[in-house]
């Protein structure tokens, strides 16, 4: 059985200032999605999903449908504020979702088979899908999941700080934890730092840290529902809190119920943070297509037909 990819693309976008999901970065108006969809298909994923809200259900199906026809399918499911599924039975005014691993239990009647969670709006390169393949297809068990891990220096804007999810690795590749640093950037000396209450801290250039690209098993459905329902008890009273991903990998290696591990890649990872970041992705994008790495038109290669 062929891998999903489960694709988060229900954010508002509220830094970038506009649906950035949708917005277009190749030469012909491809959006960074189409470019990760590109290398799942080549990679061997049979299926993507996308969690979306459900307003922005026309925009996408009129974007991706015609160009996935017969490549790969496709399916749509929609994060809602319905707090209903998970026993409780109140509404929580909210501006916006719960966050990416709520997300990923939107999916939960969608995904029966080994999938793997990507960004819509980040550009993650081939060899990142071409690993997680292998491992949902060879080593991926119910306490056994992965993230791809990314050099630190592959990772930073130059057009502001980020928050960047540190990972410390033991001997045998598997994640330890997983450590949120909220103001990540370059230095004035190319060094790299991160910033919290008590200063600043340097970061080697190779530290590896999650971009949110994670390999799972339907099992962290269940294993991860009822972390959902605690985290919205504690937190019903702060409308901006969000359970993220990270967190439900966090229970999972304190209780010993999984282990992560981290599969390092060589790829460059971008994305756009801030509005001044789109003109980087252009250019970054373009360079890949005149180095061969993409055709230029990009759902006309016959080599994903």
């Amino acid at each position: 059985m062929k891998p999903t990819l489960l694709i988060l693309a229900a954010g508002m976008a509220s830094r970038y200032g506009s649906m950035k999901q949708i917005d277009g970065f190749g030469p012909n108006g491809e959006t960074i999605i189409d470019y990760s969809i590109y290398d799942a298909i080549k990679a061997g994923f049979g299926k993507v999903c996308f969690i979306i809200r459900e307003e922005f259900a026309d925009n996408f199906k009129a974007i991706f449908e015609p160009k996935l026809q017969g490549l790969i399918e496709t399916e749509y499911v929609f994060q809602s504020y319905d707090l209903t599924p998970f026993g409780i039975d109140k509404t929580i005014e909210r501006a916006k979702p719960w966050g990416t691993a709520h997300a990923v239990l939107a999916a939960r009647d969608a995904v029966k088979e080994p999938f793997c969670v990507i960004n819509a709006d980040d550009y993650y390169g081939y060899d990142a899908f071409e690993k997680m393949v292998e491992f949902l297809t060879t080593e991926v068990a119910e306490d056994q999941y992965s993230l791809i891990g990314y050099q630190i220096n592959n990772t930073l804007s130059e057009n502001g700080s980020v928050s960047r999810g540190v990972c410390k690795v033991d001997e045998n590749g598997n994640m330890v934890q997983i450590n949120e640093r909220a103001e990540v950037y370059f230095k004035e000396d190319g060094g790299i730092a991160y910033k919290d209450e008590t200063g600043e801290h340097d970061l080697p250039a190779d530290t590896r840290v999650s971009m949110n690209f994670w390999g799972f098993t339907p099992a962290v459905f269940e294993q991860s529902k009822p972390m959902f329902t605690r985290f919205v008890q504690a937190n019903e009273d702060k409308p901006k809190a969000e359970f993220y991903i990270p967190l439900v990998a966090d229970e999972l290696i304190k209780t010993g119920a999984a282990s992560f591990k981290v599969i390092p890649t060589k790829s460059k990872w971008f994305g756009v943070t801030y509005v001044n970041d789109k003109d980087i992705v252009k250019e970054s994008i373009s360079k890949l297509v005149e180095s061969g790495t993409y055709p230029l038109n990009l759902w006309n290669d016959v080599l994903v037909k």
